[in-house]
This record gives structure tokens, C-alpha cells and sequence, in this order.
């Protein structure tokens, strides 16, 4: 029956399914909102409850019969009796050691689903569902489900996928404790229970133990003063009685006794069910004599699967101001004599509510029972070894709370560990792209110094040159024209003419010197390459018969001022070489202009030329060729005389030459 509503619940519409979320994706988040969000996981896990494992006393849980194979259905069904609006349902795995990655939940289901009912509804309906792609294993914390104040008189939790138990590596379904709060209610504890598969031989597994309110947890809150617990030696003549005045009269359904912390190391002293009596009864009244007492409850813990760090008993709700915790049966504890036994508590609550309002009201016991080191105001001062004393539902959400925080911690912490070495590649990157950045400035400042040093040397060599070619050829004219001035004294007017052209020159000759830094801006000595040419050709070689010839002149207007300059010096040095060295009686000038190349070919009758390199070209030719970026050659026609052949090639202008006549 229990296998075909399964198999109905899993295939019903309209499912409410609670999904565990998986950690969330951080990358597209920024490097301050990680940081901000690990500071937020830390600040939040400083304020929660610690993981304390307890040993020693108490039921382990529930476990259903093993298994070969985990594909097998099991359930487990626990009946309040009445129905309840249920908040949440906590389910709290068994844990056991793993010598390779310490403690584990041991037997929890890989796969289930929560279903509530009613009386009227044993059917139910799914209230969660949870799959092993949710990642919810492994875990030792509680597992939250809410249920969102749905009303249930039954919950069944049904599981066909079991997980491995360690023991014996087979199969099984186990749980230590199944609660579900309506508030701060247990409503779960201590009801009737089933499940599919259970022994119930009262022993550690029993399904009764599913609902027996202990945990695998000892209570260790993060906040509060540590306190010592309550500890008094039981009498032979009379037994203990603890006496509670709650200052009115309240309505009280429920009893908390905490066990006493005998220490805080491993392993410890006594046992875990040190100073626990065998006998309790608790009573309640309205008189402060109890003369209208009645029995709450009337305890007998014959094992120790009923002793536990902290035991939960619930009883029909009473309005009582006085109570007192009679202890019927003392514990024996043999190291101690039978005349000797102890008994105490780290705490006592009593429960109205919800609340715990016993928590500082002050606790009797009879003066045979005193003890001044530990008196019965530690009984109610909301304290343990540990620190404050929890509500079980508010102990169970902060646990389960951690488990998510810390699930989340690595996922937060390895994307800012990734994105810090991302920052230090990118630092170290741009501390590379610096040197060499640094190296590229360093490189083009020295680059840029023998650009400049260069430079300089060409301007050197252009003042030098210019100086030689101008200053050489005006000093060589004003020689020749002081030769003709010699031989015109019988002729005043020639004689006149003489001087003026020797002034001229002269004057020519200053303003080479102040402009031969720049002589493209000395409109006094550039008038136009072909005048200019014409100019120097009846000058320096007045006495010879000589001969211009120019095609292509149209295509004078391609060449820079620069150029114009430099072509002009060059015609120059060419034919104060003539005239110097030649001994010709004539001599004759080409030039040719294309649209792309410029030829120069000047040509005499003389015997050659002297002053000549190893290529038989003159230095001072050789020079002015490399200025102006041309190409010059020497030839010796087998006629006789000399011609000088340069070549240039006409770069495009960007800029109009102003002056080009």
C-alpha cells in the first residue's frame, strides 16, 4: 500500500518542490561585492552554532533493514495525534567518522520527498523533493525543509534511492531525529511512529527513537559566558527536591533537562551519564506547600538510550506557578560508593509557549543538599559549559544555516583567489608592458638622438659645403673679374663697370654667409634655378664659349626649393672645376626633365679634371651629389674634354615652390 502511494504522490500536479540551492555563479560579480560577501559569510558563521559532536549516552536514531543495492523504497510515517500548522520539518542525520574525510551523515537518503497529511487525507501531498543534483550531501548539519504553515496531522518522509552506510557497506535508510515545529514546538516529539522496515527490538535503532528529541550535537552556541553546571551529593537518609517559583502562575507543556558538561576535553573524566537519576517526577502547583500538587510527569530511565546532553519531555498543557523536581531513583555510580551517589543538571527549563520561564528564577534545594561551588541558581542561569543555552527549533535553524554558509565559503573563496591571481598576472603583465614601455622610450630618445646628431651633421656638412661651393665660386669670380678689372685701367668706364660687379659679388658673398644655415629662405640668392644657372655660367665662365640647353623645363615645378637650391650648387661646383682645372675654351650644359627623373649633363674640351677620388669623381662633386640624393658620374669621351653626369629622381612635392621662375 505504502509503494502505490508513493508511486501516486510522485506523479501528482501542482507539486510544491523545495530545492536546495546550489551555490550561486560569482563571476559575473564584482571583486569589492565578493569581498563584501566572504566578510558577510564570516561575520554570519562567527554569530552561529558550532558543530559539537557528542558521544557516549543516548539513542543513536532510526534505521531501516540493510540493503544489497540502494534502489529500494523505505519510509518513515510519524502521526501527531492532531493537526498542527507545520513552519518547518527538520530532519537530522546520523553521523559517523570517516578516517578520510572525518564525520559524515551516515544512511541519509540520496534522493526523497516530504509528504503531509491530515486524518481525513492519508494520501497527502508532496511538501518537498529533493534529488542528489541539488548537492545537499554530504553534510553532517540538520536539513530545513519549510513547510509554510501548511496544516498536517502526519508527515511521511519516503526515500527509493538509499545511500551507503560505512559499516558494512550495504544499503540502509537512517535518520537520528525527524522534527516539526509549529512554532517553537516540536509538535513530532515522542509520537507514534511507523516506517516500512524497523526491528523494534529497543535497542540503539529503534523507529521510537526517531522522535526522542536527541541529536548528535552537544550545545555549543557562539555566544554567552561559559558556566559550570549544578552538582550535589545525594544524602542517605532523604532524596533531593528542586523547587521552582515562577513568580505567577503559567501555562507549561514542557521540561528540558540538560545533562552536566562534566569537561570540555577528550576523552573526559566521568561518563555522559554522570549525575543523570534513574527517577524523576515533576509536579506542579498553585500553592507554595504543594498542597494542590499534581504529577506531570513520572520519568524511569532504565538505559542509557534515554539519557542524552539534552532530554525533552512533553506533557498536557497546566497552569502552575510552583514546580518541583522530585529525584525518585539516584544513579549508581560505583567509583563513587553506594553511600556517595551525585546528581545535577547544567540546566532546567520549563517551557510556556515557547519560552523557557524558568530562565533566571531562582531554584531551592534542602540545605543536606547544598553545595556552595555549585549552587541551584546554575540551574536557571541560561548557561552551559559552552555558552547560552539555545532554543532547540533557533539551535537547529543556525546549524543548518552554517551548513549553507559553509558550503558557500569555497565557492566565494576560490573566485576571489582566482580573481586576486588574475590581478597579479595582469600586475605582473603591466609591470613587463612598463620596462618595456620604458625600453621603447629609452630606445626612441636614442634613436631620436642620432637622429638629431645626424642631422646635425648633415647641417654641418651643408654649411660646410655650401660655404665651399658659394663662398669658393664668388671668391673665384672676384678673382676673375679683378683680372679684368686689371686690364680695363686704360678704360674707366669698363673699370667702373669692374667694381660694381666685384661689389656684387661681394655683397653676394655676405648674404651666403648669413644664409648658409638656410638657404631656402634667402630669396636675395635664389631668383630661379634656370637664371640662377645662367647667371653663374656668364660669371664664372665669362671668357668661354658655352652652351644652355633645357627640355622638360615645365616639369621644373616638381622639385622642392631645397633641391632647386642644392642643383643649382652643384652646377655651380661643376663648373668652378672647369674653370679651374680644365683649361677648356668651351663648354656646354644639358638639362633634361621628366616627370619622374632629372638628368645633368655638363660637358667641356678641356683635359680633365683633377682633384678626383678614387672613382674619378671630385670629392667636392661627390659631396653636393649625396646632398641633393642624387647619382653623379665622371666620363672621358674618347673626343677629349670631360663630362660630368648627374641623375636625380623627382620625388612628388607636397608643398608649391615659391621663387621657381
Amino acid at each position: 500500500m505504502k509503494e502505490r502511494l508513493l508511486l501516486c504522490a510522485s506523479m501528482m500536479a501542482g507539486l510544491c518542490i523545495a530545492n536546495q540551492p546550489l551555490p550561486p555563479d560569482f563571476h559575473d560579480q564584482s571583486l569589492s561585492r565578493l569581498e563584501k560577501r566572504l566578510a558577510e559569510i564570516d561575520g554570519e558563521l562567527a554569530q552561529l552554532a558550532n558543530y559539537s559532536i557528542r558521544s557516549g549516552t543516548g539513542a543513536i536514531g532510526y534505521r531501516s533493514i540493510r540493503h544489497p543495492k540502494k534502489q529500494f523504497a523505505e519510509w518513515i510515517e510519524i502521526d501527531f495525534g492532531i493537526a498542527h500548522p507545520l513552519d518547518e520539518v527538520v530532519l537530522i542525520p546520523v553521523i559517523r567518522r570517516d578516517t578520510q574525510t572525518g564525520f559524515q551523515a551516515d544512511g541519509f537518503p540520496e534522493r526523497f520527498r516530504l509528504i503531509a497529511g491530515t486524518a481525513e487525507d492519508r494520501t497527502g501531498r508532496i511538501i518537498a523533493q529533493y534529488t542528489d543534483a541539488q548537492k545537499f550531501l554530504p553534510r553532517i548539519a540538520p536539513l530545513s525543509i519549510p513547510c509554510n504553515g501548511i496544516t498536517a496531522s502526519w508527515i511521511r518522509i519516503e526515500t527509493d534511492q538509499l545511500s551507503l552506510r560505512a559499516f558494512d557497506d550495504r544499503y540502509a535508510f537512517q535518520l537520528s531525529e525527524i522534527m516539526a515545529f509549529c512554532g517553537q514546538e516540536n509538535v513530532a516529539l515522542h509520537q507514534s511512529v511507523e516506517a516500512k522496515s524497523n526491528r523494534r527490538d529497543g535497542l540503539a535503532w529503534d523507529a521510537n527513537y526517531a522522535v526522542d528529541g536527541f541529536v548528535p550535537y552537544l550545545m555549543d552556541a557562539a555566544s554567552g559566558d561559559k558556566s559550570v553546571a549544578f552538582i550535589s551529593q545525594i544524602s542517605s537518609n532523604t532524596l533531593p527536591v528542586l523547587t521552582f517559583d515562577l513568580g505567577e502562575s503559567l501555562p507549561v507543556s514542557r521540561l528540558h533537562l540538560h545533562a552536566v558538561d562534566t569537561s570540555d576535553v577528550l576523552p573526559q573524566a566521568l561518563p555522559s551519564d554522570f549525575g543523570i537519576p534513574h527517577g524523576l517526577q515533576l509536579e506542579g502547583a498553585n500553592q507554595p506547600d504543594f498542597s494542590d500538587a499534581e504529577t506531570l510527569l513520572d520519568l524511569h530511565l532504565e538505559t542509557i538510550y534515554e539519557m542524552a546532553p539534552v532530554m525533552i519531555w512533553a506533557f498536557p498543557e497546566t497552569t502552575r506557578r510552583y514546580f518541583r523536581l522530585k529525584i525518585t531513583a539516584p544513579s549508581m555510580d560505583p567509583r563513587f560508593g553506594p553511600l556517595a551517589p551525585r546528581f545535577g543538571f547544567a540546566e532546567i527549563e520549563l517551557f510556556s509557549n515557547g519560552r523557557n520561564v524558568a530562565l533566571g528564577k531562582q531554584a531551592t534545594i534542602s540545605e543536606s543538599h547544598t553545595n556552595p561551588q555549585r549552587p541551584p541558581s546554575l540551574l536557571t542561569d541560561g548557561l552551559n559549559i559552552y555558552g547560552t543555552i539555545l532554543p532547540i527549533h533557533d539551535w537547529m535553524q543556525q546549524l543548518a544555516r552554517r551548513h549553507d554558509l559553509e558550503a558557500e565559503r569555497p565557492f566565494v573563496e576560490k573566485e576571489l583567489n582566482r580573481r586576486y591571481e588574475q590581478q597579479k598576472n595582469n600586475l605582473r603583465r603591466m609591470g613587463w608592458l612598463s620596462a618595456l614601455l620604458a625600453a621603447g622610450i629609452g630606445f626612441t630618445i636614442l634613436i631620436d638622438r642620432m637622429l638629431r646628431m645626424r642631422k646635425i651633421q648633415q647641417i654641418e656638412l651643408r654649411i660646410a659645403a655650401d660655404l665651399h661651393d658659394e663662398l669658393g665660386a664668388n671668391l673665384h669670380t672676384i678673382g676673375l673679374l679683378s683680372d679684368l678689372a686689371e686690364g680695363a685701367k686704360e678704360d674707366p668706364e669698363e673699370l667702373a663697370m669692374m667694381h660694381q660687379r666685384i661689389r656684387a659679388v661681394t655683397e653676394r658673398s655676405g648674404i651666403a654667409v648669413r644664409s648658409c644655415t638656410d638657404m631656402l629662405n634667402s630669396e636675395e640668392l635664389y631668383k630661379g634655378l634656370v637664371a640662377d644657372m645662367q647667371r653663374a655660367a656668364q660669371r664664372s665662365l665669362a671668357k668661354l664659349e658655352h652652351k644652355l640647353s633645357i627640355t622638360g623645363q615645365e616639369h621644373l615645378d616638381q622639385l622642392s626649393r631645397r633641391n632647386c637650391v642644392d642643383l643649382f650648387l652643384f652646377y655651380k661646383e661643376s663648373l668652378v672645376n672647369i674653370s679651374r682645372h680644365s683649361g677648356a675654351t668651351k663648354f656646354s650644359t644639358v638639362l633634361k626633365v621628366r616627370p619622374q627623373e632629372l638628368d645633368l649633363t655638363i660637358s667641356d674640351n678641356g683635359r680633365g679634371l683633377e682633384d678626383m677620388d678614387g672613382n674619378g669623381i671630385p670629392k667636392s662633386l661627390k659631396r653636393r651629389a649625396k646632398l641633393l640624393g642624387a647619382k653623379v658620374s665622371v666620363e672621358s669621351p674618347a673626343t677629349g674634354g670631360t663630362s660630368i653626369l648627374l641623375k636625380l629622381r623627382i620625388r612628388k612635392r607636397r608643398h608649391s615652390n615659391r621663387g621657381l621662375k
